[in-house]
């Protein structure tokens, strides 16, 4: 139930949601009034969340900096947090734009600072989660140069809290002892280093997938709306939602 409403909530937490919410709103009531009022609502709405100065600003605030690890040092593990990749009809695996993740993984391991990568992640899909995320993984992990006895494979989770609880489980069973290095976006970090730590890992956050770089921004920037940024706000709204939920049911 809970894994359910998360995907009903992703789709509340778009704002070009709440404009079509509104539009198909006015569409249905018969008060003009109401529909000055809801035509003004929509055109804030878009005003707001589609300026890129407003959506860095917040965002940057948001990410954790990056981790710089000290040369000598050596982890036991990496754990790589899936959500990187996706599947075709035919099953067919393919890398997504936080793909990053699965890069700064790989080369942490020839860096020699991790000894093993485990990756978890099984299906994110309500319907249709026969493909694994953490299999395909594996054989590119495998193609790049990473030794398959290095690779440990978790399948099973299908949210953060299970891919902390999963993964303890196995780094449990093989007794290989913290701190873990973990990897994931950096908008996700956040969210993820509570949850791993309210689950008695002790891990060291290694943010990758930068949604916002601190570069110089244009005057374009500040006075064009840019439109994709009305979905792109789903992403830190599902992350901050999410870690609030996450803390009143004891999960982070």
């Amino acid at each position: 139930m809970f894994f359910i409403l998360s995907k009903i909530f992703d789709f509340l937490m778009a704002p070009i949601s709440w404009i079509l919410i509104l539009l198909i709103w006015m569409i249905i009531v018969k008060s003009k009034k109401a529909k000055k009022r809801l035509s003004i609502i929509i055109i804030c709405i878009s005003i707001l969340f589609s300026n890129s100065f407003l959506y860095r600003t917040f965002v940057l605030a948001w990410q954790p900096k990056q981790s710089v690890l000290i040369k000598g040092n050596q982890y036991s593990a990496g754990i790589l947090l899936g959500g990187f990749t996706g599947f075709d009809i035919d099953k067919r695996g393919y890398f997504n734009e936080a793909a990053d993740r699965f890069i700064q993984a790989e080369k942490l391991y020839h860096e020699g600072f991790i000894q093993k990568i485990i990756i978890s992640g099984g299906s994110g899909q309500l319907i249709n989660n026969e493909a694994k995320e953490a299999d395909f993984v594996k054989g590119e992990l495998i193609a790049s140069g990473v030794a398959e006895k290095d690779i440990i494979i978790e399948n099973k989770s299908r949210n953060t809290y299970e891919n902390a609880i999963f993964s303890k489980r196995i780094l449990d069973s093989l007794k290989l002892s913290g701190p873990y290095i973990l990897l994931t976006s950096a908008t996700h970090m956040p969210r993820s280093i509570k949850i791993f730590k309210k689950a008695a890992m002790t891990v060291i956050p290694f943010p990758c997938d930068y949604h916002v770089i601190n570069s110089h921004i244009s005057w374009e920037g500040i006075v064009i709306p840019e439109l994709k940024l009305l979905n792109d706000w789903a992403i830190i709204f599902h992350e901050i939602i999410g870690l609030k939920v996450y803390q009143l049911t004891g999960k982070a």
